[in-house]
C-alpha cells in the first residue's frame, strides 16, 4: 500500500530514501480518524515510529504550504528519553524536512547548554531534547513553548521509568492548552494511563503490537552455560557468527567495563556504551561502529536506547534482561526494517528456568543449544574463507606478477596454506568450553567451591530483603559479631525474610563463641541486634518442593473458631527476643530490639524509612 496524500516535498524525501510503503505504525497514524487528534501509539522497536510522528505532525507544521514560515517560537517538541535516541529522532526528521526549510534544535544533556540557548535564540521550528535538559532551559527562559502546536513523547513508559515524571509535567504544563499531544509507549503501566488523561483530549488509541510479541524478524537462541564461563561463551558466539555488526548487553556499567576490556584483550573491535562514557566519548563510539572500524558494541540497557545500525545483525544478552520488556527493546536493536537478525541469550545453568519463563511471559519461541565449540567455529571460518576466496575479482597486473614469482618459489598448496594461516592470525582465537552435559556440569560446580569450604555449616538471620537487607553490611557485621574475617565467610543467600551463610566447620566453633559473647552487645548501630544462629538446614532444604513454608507448618489458633471468648481489658502482651512474654508494664521491643511504640522501620542507608520511603 504506497503512502496516503502527503505534500510533494514529504514525499520526495521518503522516496529517495526508498520508502515505498508506509509500515503499520505509519499508515495508522496518517489515517482520516488520527488527522488532528491526539494518538496514545505503541508499536514494536524499529517499526518506523520516528517518521510515524514526524509525518502525523506535516499539518501543524506545513499547513496547506510546502515550506515552513521564517523560524521564531518552536511548533513541535519531541522529548525523549536518552542523548542517543534524541539525537536519532533529530538526524531522522532533518532530511524528512530538509527541502520544506525546517530547523531543527537539539538539546541533550552532555552538549554544551550556551550553544543550544543560542540557537534558540534565533529560532527553531522543531526541537527534540531529553527532558531534563529541556526543563532547564524552559526555567532559564530561554525555550518558549507559547506557540507549540504539537509535543510528542517517545518512549513515555521510559522516561517514567528513568524518573522524569516531574520534568515532563512542567514541561507539558507550559504548553499551550489546544496543542496536539502524540504518546509513543511501548507498554501502557497505570503511569502511562495517568499522564494521558490529564494532558491529552480525546486520545485516539493505536497499536500495532499484535498477540505475538516476539519480533518476526528475530531467530531467537539461549546458550546454557556455567557460570564461570559466560565471557567465554561470548567470544565464542562472537567468533561463530562474524556479524558485520554485533551489540552485547550487560546489566551493569561495571559489567560492561570488565567485558569490553576481555573482548579487546582478545582483539576484538570493540567499543562500549554506557552511562560512565561522556557523549563525546558515544559519539566516537557510534561513528567507529558506522565506519565498520569496530564490529562489537558493548552497553547497558539505557545507553543502547536510540541505537539504530543498519549492520547490526546479531544482538547477545550476556546477562539475562530484568523482564520480557527489556528482552524485546535490547533484542529490537537488530531484525530492523525487513532484515534479518539474531538474537542470543547466554544462560547459567541454575536460571534456566526463570529464562524459560520469561521467554513465554514476551511469547518468544527460542532454540535451547549448545555453545559454539571451537571444532564448529573452525569450520565457519573454513567455510567463510573459501567463500571469499572464490568471489569473482579482477587483478592489478603488478598483483599477478607477484604472484609468479611466489610460484616459482613455492607450490601452490604451500601459498594457499600460508594465505589461510594469515587469515587464521588476524581472527581471535576460541574459548574451550565445558561439555554441556549433568556430569560435567556436576564436576564444573564442585570446582567452583573457594578452597576451605568444601565442609561447610549454615546459619540463619531473622532478616531479608523485607528488611533492606544486603551483603553490604551484612558482610561487616558478621565479622564483628562472629570475631572472624570476610575470607572465612562463603556464600550469602538473602531471602524475602531471612538471610542464610556459610561458614567452614572448621571455625564454626571459633564463630559460635563470639556469637554467644556479642549478643546483645549492641556497639550503638540497631543491626549489632540481628539473631544469628545454627541451621541444621540450607535455605535450598527449607525451600525444596514439597515443604511447607514455616508460618504454614502450623494453623494458628483462633479463638473465635474454637467457641472461646476472648479475654477483654487485658494489655497486649509484647514477646522479647529471648521468647518470653514481657510484662504488662513493659515497653515493647522493635524488630531490632530497640525503639518505642512497636516494631522499627526497616533500615537502609544510615536512616530508618517508612514504608512509603520517607524518613522516619
Amino acid at each position: 500500500m504506497p503512502f496516503p496524500e502527503l505534500p510533494a516535498l514529504l514525499r520526495d524525501a521518503l522516496t529517495a530514501r526508498g520508502y515505498d510503503e508506509p509500515t503499520a505504525v505509519q499508515g495508522a497514524v496518517l489515517e482520516s480518524d488520527a488527522a488532528e487528534r491526539d494518538l496514545i501509539v505503541s508499536a514494536q522497536t524499529g517499526s518506523g515510529k520516528t517518521i510515524a510522528f514526524g509525518l502525523a505532525m506535516s499539518a501543524e507544521l506545513l499547513g496547506d504550504q510546502d515550506r515552513i514560515s521564517i523560524p521564531a517560537a518552536p511548533l513541535a517538541l519531541v522529548i525523549a528519553p536518552t542523548r542517543e535516541l534524541a539525537l536519532q529522532v533529530s538526524r531522522e526528521l532533518a532530511w524528512l524536512y530538509q527541502k520544506a526549510g525546517a530547523v531543527i534544535t537539539t538539546c541533550v544533556g552532555g552538549m554544551d547548554p550556551s550553544k543550544e540557548r543560542r540557537a534558540l535564540r534565533q529560532g527553531a521550528h522543531i526541537v527534540v531534547g531529553t527532558p531534563g535538559r529541556l526543563r532547564d532551559h524552559l526555567e532559564r527562559n530561554a525555550l518558549d513553548l507559547s506557540s507549540l502546536r504539537t509535543a510528542v513523547l517517545d518512549e513515555a513508559d521510559e522516561m517514567l521509568d528513568m524518573g522524569f515524571r516531574d520534568d515532563l509535567e512542567e514541561i507539558l504544563d507550559a504548553t499551550p492548552d489546544q496543542r496536539r499531544t502524540l504518546l509513543f509507549s511501548a507498554t501502557m503501566p497505570k503511569a502511562i494511563v495517568s499522564l494521558a488523561k490529564r494532558y491529552q483530549n480525546d486520545a485516539l488509541r493505536i497499536s500495532t503490537v499484535g498477540e505475538d510479541r516476539g519480533h518476526g524478524d528475530i531467530a531467537y537462541q539461549a546458550v546454557t552455560v556455567s557460570p564461570s564461563e559466560i565471557e567465554h561463551a561470548v567470544v565464542n558466539l562472537l567468533r561463530f557468527h562474524e556479524a558485520e555488526t554485533a551489540m552485547v548487553f550487560c546489566a551493569t556499567r561495571e559489567s560492561v567495563r570488565r567485558l569490553h576490556a576481555t573482548l579487546q584483550e582478545r582483539g576484538f573491535a570493540a567499543v562500549a556504551l554506557s552511562g560512565e562514557h561522556s557523549q563525546s566519548e558515544r559519539n566516537q563510539a557510534m561513528q567507529a561502529l558506522r565506519d565498520q572500524r569496530a564490529r562489537v558494541c558493548v552497553a547497558t540497557d539505557v545507553a543502547a536506547r536510540g541505537i539504530d545500525l543498519p549492520t547490526l545483525s546479531l544482538v547477545i544478552h550476556a546477562e539475562i534482561p530484568r523482564d520480557a520488556e527489556t528482552l524485546q527493546h535490547r533484542s529490537g536493536r537488530t531484525g530492523r526494517a525487513g532484515k534479518k537478525g539474531t538474537a542470543i541469550l547466554v544462560v547459567p545453568y541454575p536460571r534456566r528456568r526463570r529464562v524459560e519463563s520469561m521467554l513465554k511471559g514476551a511469547k518468544v519461541e527460542a532454540s535451547w543449544i549448545d555453545a559454539p565449540s571451537p571444532e564448529s567455529i573452525r569450520k565457519q571460518d573454513h567455510e567463510r574463507l573459501l567463500e571469499a576466496l572464490l568471489q569473482p575479482v579482477e587483478f592489478e597486473e603488478e598483483d599477478r606478477a607477484l604472484a609468479s614469482r611466489l610460484m616459482a618459489e613455492r607450490s601452490p598448496e604451500d601459498i594457499a596454506a600460508a594465505l589461510v594461516q594469515a587469515h587464521r592470525a588476524k581472527m581471535p582465537a576460541p574459548e574451550e568450553l565445558i561439555e554441556n552435559t549433568p556430569e560435567a556440569r556436576k564436576a564444573d560446580q564442585k570446582e567452583r567451591h573457594r578452597p576451605g569450604f568444601e565442609d561447610i555449616v549454615w546459619y540463619r538471620m531473622d532478616i531479608g530483603r523485607r528488611q533492606n537487607a544486603d551483603a553490604r553490611w551484612i558482610l561487616p557485621l558478621l565479622c564483628r559479631r562472629g570475631h572472624i574475617t570476610k575470607k572465612d565467610i562463603g556464600a550469602i543467600r538473602i531471602g524475602p525474610s531471612e538471610t542464610f551463610f556459610q561458614v567452614p566447620r572448621a571455625v564454626s566453633d571459633k564463630f559460635n563463641d563470639a556469637l554467644s559473647r556479642t549478643a546483645g552487645q549492641s556497639e550503638g548501630d540497631e543491626r549489632d541486634d540481628v539473631h544469628i544462629a545454627f541451621s541444621p538446614e540450607g535455605p535450598e532444604e527449607r525451600t525444596r518442593p514439597g515443604r511447607k513454608p514455616r508460618h504454614e507448618s502450623k494453623p494458628r489458633y483462633d479463638a473465635r473458631a474454637n467457641g472461646d471468648k476472648p479475654q477483654e481489658g487485658r494489655p497486649k502482651l509484647h514477646r522479647k527476643e529471648g521468647g518470653a512474654a514481657a510484662a504488662p508494664g513493659d515497653k515493647p521491643r522493635g524488630k531490632f530490639g530497640k525503639g518505642k511504640g512497636g516494631p522499627k522501620k526497616p533500615f537502609k542507608g544510615g536512616k530508618f524509612k517508612d514504608r512509603k520511603g520517607g524518613n522516619a
